[in-house]
């Protein structure tokens, strides 16, 4: 009997009372949980060295996997060949799109990209750059690479050097 009354005490209210969607429940018991925090939408444009503009929008649909390096970076220079071929085998299902973060200019990093055969999407560091570098986050060690899903989720924020395996762990891709 006391559990009906108290079944009873609840349905009451919401039968008397307009009825209430999902969301306005979600909402109302956010302030509930302080450990769910929503991730703000990613958007950003970036072009590289080629002039190719990359956006969240031109991006979505496919993995994203954004790269923080630098071409004094030992780790950065180590991790290189497992991107190149990962993105040579993947490049139809992820985007990968190495952002330089040092102050070199073109040449240079034209240089770098030709030694190391690098096959993906290579932003060069400059002041209108890194707003845009900042909207991935704070990155706070090199090399950084986050991944996102193909609906643009954060996936996994990786700090130091990358494998293919760490990838393939985040990024599934249908065979």
């Amino acid at each position: 009997m006391k559990k009906l009354l108290i079944v009873l005490w609840l349905i009451i209210p919401f039968h008397s009372s307009q009825a209430l969607s999902l969301s306005s429940i979600v909402d109302w018991v956010k302030p509930l949980m302080p450990w769910y925090e929503e991730q703000p939408e990613l958007t950003f444009e970036l072009t590289d060295t080629k002039g190719s503009i990359f956006t969240e929008k031109n991006t979505r649909g496919k993995y994203l996997v954004v790269n923080f390096w630098a071409t004094w970076c030992a780790p950065c220079i180590r991790e290189i060949p497992a991107f190149v071929k990962f993105y040579n085998e993947n490049s139809e299902h992820v985007e990968l799109l190495g952002l330089n973060y040092e102050p070199e200019n073109l040449e240079g990093i034209n240089d770098f990209i030709e030694r190391f055969s690098i096959n993906y999407p290579v932003v060069l560091f400059d002041e209108n750059t890194d707003l845009e570098y900042q909207k991935f986050g704070e990155i706070v060690g090199m090399p950084t690479t986050l991944v996102y899903s193909p609906k643009g989720e954060l996936l996994q924020t990786f700090i130091g050097e990358v494998t293919i395996e760490d990838l393939n762990r985040f990024i599934v891709l249908s065979s």
